[in-house]
């Protein structure tokens, strides 16, 4: 007599089917919410990539651009200017934090994103003009 308030539904045992729509059930749900987690951290999720090979292309191009790098390549082949290796590797990485903190602060993200993916071409730039001189 334990049992006896409980209804019939609950005292009959689940069948096949029912227990895989509960088990899907189960799923969506935490689909769902691993979903809405991911959307209130869309600018650290998007952001985590940039900062990584920011800072990977920037360890990289301190050990491999001459101390002296060239800017403004000229048609005869020369450089219009020279700038020293450590202005050309935290120019293009205060650019791409720039563009970061302009992503957190504004409240369309994808924009500032998107820039600062562009501005990971600029050390890749200055090391093809640089290594490979014409």
């Amino acid at each position: 007599m334990e049992n006896a308030g409980a209804s019939v539904n609950e005292m009959k045992p689940q069948t096949g089917m029912e227990k895989v729509k509960t088990v899907i059930g189960k799923i969506n749900h935490i689909i769902n919410l691993i979903g809405i987690w991911l959307f209130r951290l869309r600018k650290f999720v998007m952001a985590t990539p940039v900062v990584y090979y920011a800072l990977k292309l920037a360890a990289y191009n301190r050990e491999h651009l001459p101390e002296q790098v060239g800017i403004n390549l000229q048609a005869t082949g020369e450089f219009a200017q020279y700038i020293s290796r450590n202005m050309a590797v935290m120019g293009p990485l205060a650019l791409t934090v720039g563009c970061l903190v302009l992503m957190f602060c504004s409240r369309k993200a994808m924009y500032s994103w998107a820039i600062s993916i562009f501005t990971l071409a600029l050390p890749l730039l200055l090391l093809l003009s640089n290594v490979y001189p014409s």
